[in-house]
């Protein structure tokens, strides 16, 4: 195995509608870095983050949401307790409804977890990798 000094792997998706992300981005990104440093052990240099932004037209949503709608859609490797994966859920809901002005309607989040082997990384597959840190928590 090679060990690549990885924390905590997390890949995060945000969609929303393109003008509305351009106001909040750079708040969103470190609000929810703050929350996955905390619950999940990320360390601050280990921050990927994705952005799409919408136009209106392309970004369909139910009436009761607002043009602030979000989703993030999380990409962990499997390992992680329940209690885990709510603290972390529900640290984001309320501090980017808190943070940033978002009625909490308006934020849904999406954890996906799969098995190391199911990652790529640094030419290697996850479960190749000798990690410095605890999934199982």
């Amino acid at each position: 195995m090679i060990h690549l000094g990885l924390k905590s792997m997390a890949q995060i998706l945000f969609y929303g509608e393109r003008q509305h992300l351009r106001g909040v981005r750079d708040r969103l990104s470190g609000i929810v870095h703050g929350v996955a440093r905390r619950v999940l052990g990320l360390p601050e240099e280990k921050r990927f983050h994705r952005f799409v932004g919408l136009d209106a037209e392309d970004f369909l949503y139910p009436p009761d949401r607002s043009p602030a709608y979000l989703i993030l859609e999380i990409s962990l490797f499997e390992g992680r307790a329940p209690e885990t994966k709510k603290a972390l859920l529900k640290g984001l809901m309320a501090e980017i409804s808190e943070g940033l002005g978002i009625a909490v309607e308006d934020v849904e989040i999406t954890i996906f977890e799969t098995p190391k082997a199911n990652w790529g990384i640094r030419g290697r597959t996850g479960d190749e990798l000798a990690l410095t840190y605890k999934v199982e928590v």
